[in-house]
């Protein structure tokens, strides 16, 4: 008796990710409250990243920029992270300028192609 196992790829099925939803306009009184939710969204869910919803954060500043620091923080002493949803290109600029870099869902991590972009090889390249 035996039992081969079945050619192509093994059933994996795919699982949403975590998803917290950052309420706007944010006052300093509601981060420690967000940042006990994220921390219980990653213990119950397990899951390595947590996608916080920015799209309704409201104008960017810098009490936005603490929430998402405090965040971040938060996730990686759970052993997680976060990644941005929907996060508005001001506040993508205002977290260059202050040099926090966050992973956005949607874009190409860094140092991979994006999502359809092949490499093209010129015959006669050496290799390298």
């Amino acid at each position: 008796m035996s039992s081969a196992r079945p050619a192509g790829l093994p059933n994996v099925e795919a699982k949403e990710p975590a998803v917290l939803v950052l309420p706007g306009p944010v006052s300093r009184d509601q981060v420690p409250g967000l940042c006990d939710d994220l921390r219980a969204l990653l213990a119950a869910t397990g899951a390595p990243v947590v996608v916080c919803d920015a799209g309704g954060l409201g104008p960017p500043g810098l009490a936005v920029v603490d929430l998402l620091a405090r965040l971040e923080l938060t996730a990686r002493r759970a052993g997680g992270r976060i990644r941005l949803r929907d996060p508005d290109p001001a506040l993508h600029a205002l977290l260059d300028l202050v040099g926090l870099r966050f992973q956005v869902q949607g874009q190409a991590e860094e140092g991979e192609p994006a999502l359809g972009v092949e490499e093209a090889v010129e015959t006669g390249d050496p290799a390298l």
